[in-house]
């Protein structure tokens, strides 16, 4: 099984493709960081209930990410983008000329814009 955050990040990119169980489940125990007693008395089933819905979401999950890669594709995305923004600063640092230190500027906010957006 895959660490608490992989799974939340799972979570947020194909959460919405779980049965409505599950995603409680997911959100109150990896999301909420409630305990599986707290999680079963909030769903009313046992906490072996709570056990068997996250195996079965978390499995799911990963199921879903071998197939669309979409988390994987997004952390090489952000670390191509902060690649980028690294050499538009070393281009911006090692030059005095303006259209240089322009472009290069340009490149780093445009980068930036991206990375944040997808964070």
């Amino acid at each position: 099984m895959q660490d608490n955050l992989q799974i939340s990040l799972l979570y947020d990119f194909y959460g919405p493709l779980l049965g409505d169980n599950m995603q409680q489940a997911v959100e109150l125990y990896y999301n909420d960081d409630l305990s599986l007693s707290e999680v079963a008395d909030i769903m009313g089933i046992s906490r072996q209930g709570v056990r068997d819905t996250l195996s079965r979401a978390v499995k799911k999950l990963e199921d879903f990410e071998s197939k669309l890669s979409l988390l994987s594709r997004f952390e090489r995305e952000q670390k191509i983008l902060k690649k980028i923004i690294t050499d538009a600063d070393s281009v911006f640092s090692s030059t005095d000329e303006k259209d240089i230190k322009a472009l290069a500027e340009n490149i780093k906010e445009s980068a930036s814009s991206l990375y944040e957006q997808e964070l």
